[in-house]
């Protein structure tokens, strides 16, 4: 079943794409989610006209996550944990966090656009993490845990 998507769906694709899944998890999901739309002629049509219009404006999207990620290339973050006897860290260390300590950098960085490589986090340590900026524009984080 084909159908194209209204947000981007991990593991499956990014806004406006059209992909084949499962008529199961597009009608029981995907479709009822909000996630996205049956792929009709109409919508078809509909979704090449937006697709057209949106070429325009995808080329400068792409160089402001292309400027994004050369800002993000070049830090060195260092995020601060309650730590106990052995090094072992009170909690976890989330991309809320990395968030935050990317922000006081002074880059500006949707959260859910974050993966944290080997999650969780519970000891003190060196760490990637990867940022998908945009679909074509991805780049790895590095970043320390250290204690407070």
């Amino acid at each position: 079943m084909e159908i194209i998507l209204k947000k981007n769906v991990d593991k499956l694709g990014y806004k406006d794409d059209v992909v084949t899944v499962k008529p199961g998890y597009a009608r029981n999901f995907l479709i009822p989610q909000g996630y996205a739309v049956l792929a009709t002629a109409s919508a078809k049509k509909a979704h090449a006209e937006i697709m057209k219009q949106r070429s325009h404006k995808e080329v400068k999207i792409k160089e402001e996550a292309q400027a994004l990620a050369s800002k993000l290339e070049g830090l060195t973050l260092k995020i601060g944990a309650k730590v106990g006897e052995n090094g072992k860290i009170f909690g976890s260390v989330n991309t809320v966090q990395l968030a935050e300590v990317i922000k006081a950098a002074g880059v500006e960085v949707d959260r859910k656009s974050l993966k944290i490589k080997n999650e969780p986090i519970k000891e003190i340590g060196t760490y990637t993490a990867d940022a998908n900026l945009h679909k074509e524009v991805s780049v790895e984080i590095s970043f320390e845990v250290v204690g407070e």
